[in-house]
Order: structure tokens, then C-alpha cells, then sequence
């Protein structure tokens, strides 16, 4: 199925239990989901129950994208200000993932962290079964072009090693510097696709995400234990 053939929609409560299903499986693949859950047994039990409450959360504060089969699922939050604090998705993970949620804690505590300062469009999550590309860039490329009407940028990351491959990158968005998520632990790359002005002087420099790392001053959750983010340094 090509890119004009793909039918894009958003997402329902009725979608959730198919897509939590796409997202764990696509996990499953990479070695952020070993990462996060190393115990073979219960890794698949354990990154369903994630997907699932990150599902339920972007219905209810984001937007999310699937198309009418169900391969693909696209999870974006508009970031015109500055969120709330996560206090309660902490709870939310040690209460639904218990010895495993300290992983996913600071990965999540990582993503905040990291997030630009100007208003942009986040997509937290993008996952597809396997052999449907096509469809996974199809989302994008519809969200992206509303952002594009509306002159807004939009960040992700990407963990692994090669960020300039894969769907991110064929999409437009460009790496920046990496986090290491813990010591053995997969990098954590910010990716930016800068709205059409930035790709020339625009007034502001870099395109609006720091090449370096920009953490915010809080806590970062690490396995059981509580350590400070990483100050603040210059781009």
C-alpha cells in the first residue's frame, strides 16, 4: 500500500488493546525493550501493560494517529506550554509495572528532561508491524503537514545507534547530541524537525533544540533510587 493509499485516522478507546499490542511488539525489536524489560519471561506481559497506559494517556491529554488496519500508531502531544508535573505517571508505572517500572521511569524522566523549550509538537511514540513502513510514514507525513500549516516544529527520540537511519530520519527529523539511559544502557538520541524557516536564518540560531544537552533541573528516577539531573549547559 503506497503513502496516498493509506487511510489515516485517530485513534479510539475501542483501537487501544490492538495497538498496545503494535507498540509492544515493535519494543520487543529493539534493544531499548531489553533494556527496559531484561527478564525474557515477562518482557511481552510487562510492554503491553506500558503501551496500554501510554495509550490511554495520549487519548486522553494527545492525539493519537492509526490507520484503519491497525499496523501503524503515531502517539503526539502539542507542547504550546510547558506540561504539568508527571507526578502521578510515576505512580501510575510502579503501580502497574512494580519491579519494572524503575526503567521506564527514567526514560520517561529522561524524555522530559530533554524537551525544547519553544512550542512545538511532540510525537512521544511511533511504532508498525513489521513490513508496513508505508504506513508508519503516512502518519507522520499528515501530522506533519498540519505543523508545517501552522509554522511548528516537532521533537522525538530515538534510542539506538545509528539515528540517522530509520523511519525518523526519512521523515526529516535531524539528530542531536545523545543521553546514555544508564551505564550499559541504550542511547538516547533527541530528534528535531525544524519547522520550513528554520532550514535558513530565521532570527534564532540551531533551529531551536540545543546540539548539546539542555537538562531540566529536576530529579531523575534510576533503578529504586532517586539521583539530580545533569545541570544546565550552554548549546
Amino acid at each position: 500500500m503506497s503513502l496516498m493509499e493509506t487511510a489515516v485516522r485517530r485513534a479510539t478507546g475501542e483501537d487501544v488493546d490492538a495497538l498496545s499490542s503494535v507498540m509492544a511488539e515493535a519494543l520487543m525489536a529493539q534493544p531499548v525493550g531489553v533494556w527496559l524489560v531484561p527478564d525474557v519471561a515477562n518482557q511481552a506481559v510487562v510492554l503491553r501493560r506500558w503501551a496500554r497506559l501510554v495509550l490511554l494517556r495520549g487519548l486522553e491529554r494527545g492525539r493519537i494517529d492509526t490507520t484503519d488496519d491497525l499496523v501503524a500508531v503515531a502517539v503526539w502531544y502539542a507542547r504550546l506550554e510547558p506540561p504539568p508535573p508527571a507526578a502521578a505517571w510515576v505512580y501510575d508505572l510502579h503501580r502497574l509495572l512494580g519491579p519494572y517500572a524503575a526503567r521506564f521511569a527514567l526514560l520517561h524522566a529522561c524524555v522530559d528532561g530533554l524537551r525544547p523549550h519553544r512550542p512545538h509538537h511532540q510525537l512521544a511514540h511511533v511504532a508498525v508491524r513489521p513490513g508496513h513502513g508505508d504506513a508508519a510514514q503516512a502518519l507522520l507525513a499528515a501530522h506533519h503537514q498540519t505543523l508545517d500549516l501552522a509554522g511548528l516544529p516537532s521533537c522525538a527520540e530515538y534510542c539506538g545507534d545509528r539515528p540517522g537511519d530509520g523511519l525518523l530520519a526519512r521523515v526529516g527529523y535531524q539528530p542531536r547530541s545523545p543521553v546514555l539511559l544508564a551505564p550499559g544502557g541504550p542511547a538516547l538520541w533527541r530528534m528535531w524537525r525544524p519547522q520550513p524557516c528554520d532550514e535558513q536564518p530565521c532570527g534564532s540560531a540551531g533551529g531551536g533544540l540545543p546540539r548539546r544537552v539542555r537538562l531540566d533541573r529536576t530529579v531523575t528516577p534510576f533503578l529504586g533510587r532517586v539521583i539530580p539531573a545533569a545541570p544546565s549547559r550552554s548549546p
